[in-house]
Order: structure tokens, then C-alpha cells, then sequence
């Protein structure tokens, strides 16, 4: 299945759709069309390119304070996949304070861990190992909802998502 970014009339992200209602935005004359899929829609007197990308016509307003909401997919899309104890491929999520001690389950005290290391840890503090992490846990940027909401970003897509 094609999907498409919508882009405010200013170039800011907006939404990821499916790619039928993207040529649908076209169609209509509400939005215009950035890039395209290579994919194409066909009707018996019309054949349109669908959009991997499109530009609304006019501004929309933006609630600024969007939350991204912490997820399993979104964890790993961060840590790249990757345990951030030892570097290694991660399967699991880890509590970098335990909840059994007070950890929250917030972007900026959950990992990506692999199972070894997630096993050792138990609800241990760092100190308590003498663990360290590769990289320490953030709050990813505003418009990392893409990548996390979506999974992996298009090529086309990358001039206008900061996903780090």
C-alpha cells in the first residue's frame, strides 16, 4: 500500500494517508503534488500518478504541543534497533529505572535492549552493575511521529521529517 506525507501550505509535516487519498487531494484541487510514487490509479478515461508526497493549498492549523506518544516501535526506531548496553540487536525494551524503584514508562527511561543484557539487568539500578549506556534515552524531536507512527521513512519524505 502507497502512502503519502501531507505538508501544511508552509512545508511543515502534517499526516502520513494512504496514497488514493492523496490523488484524491490532487483530484479535488486541495492539495498539489511534491512527488511521485511511480505507482499510478487508473479509470477508464484518466490514469493519475499517486503521490508520495503533496502540499496542501491552504494553511491548517497546528496544534504545536503534539505529544508523541512512547511505543514499542518508536523505542526501536530511536536506538536503531540496537541494545543500548552493549550494542548488540535489541528484542526487548528495558527500564533504565526499574519501575519496582520508581521508573516511569517515559521516552526518556525506557531502551532498546537485548535479551542478555535485559536479563542481567533485572530491576537493577546501573550503578549497582556498573552498566552504562551507549547513548542516554531522549524525548524524540516534534515531527519524529512520522517515523515512529509510520515506520521506516520513504527517501522521499527525508527533505522535509527530521527523524533523530
Amino acid at each position: 500500500m502507497v502512502r503519502a506525507l501531507v505538508l501544511n501550505a508552509t512545508y511543515e509535516p502534517l499526516a502520513v494517508v494512504a496514497g488514493r487519498r492523496a490523488a484524491v487531494l490532487v483530484l479535488a484541487e486541495k492539495a498539489d503534488a511534491v512527488d511521485g510514487s511511480g505507482d499510478w490509479l487508473h479509470a477508464e478515461h484518466l490514469a493519475v500518478e499517486v503521490p508520495s508526497v503533496i502540499k496542501l493549498r491552504s494553511v491548517v492549523r497546528v496544534v504545536r504541543n503534539r505529544e508523541v506518544p512512547i511505543s514499542r516501535r518508536g523505542v526501536f526506531a530511536r536506538d536503531e534497533h540496537r541494545c543500548q548496553y552493549c550494542g548488540d540487536r535489541a528484542e526487548t525494551l528495558d527500564h533504565v529505572v526499574p519501575r519496582s524503584r520508581g521508573g516511569t514508562h517515559t521516552w526518556d527511561n525506557v531502551v532498546a535492549a537485548c535479551r542478555p543484557c535485559n536479563v542481567r539487568k533485572a530491576d537493577h539500578l546501573l550503578s549497582e552493575l556498573r552498566l552504562g549506556l551507549l547513548r542516554p534515552p531522549t524525548h524524540p524531536r516534534r515531527s519524529g511521529w512520522v517515523a515512529f507512527g509510520v515506520g521506516p521513512v520513504p527517501d522521499a519524505w527525508r527533505p522535509w521529517i527530521q527523524t533523530a
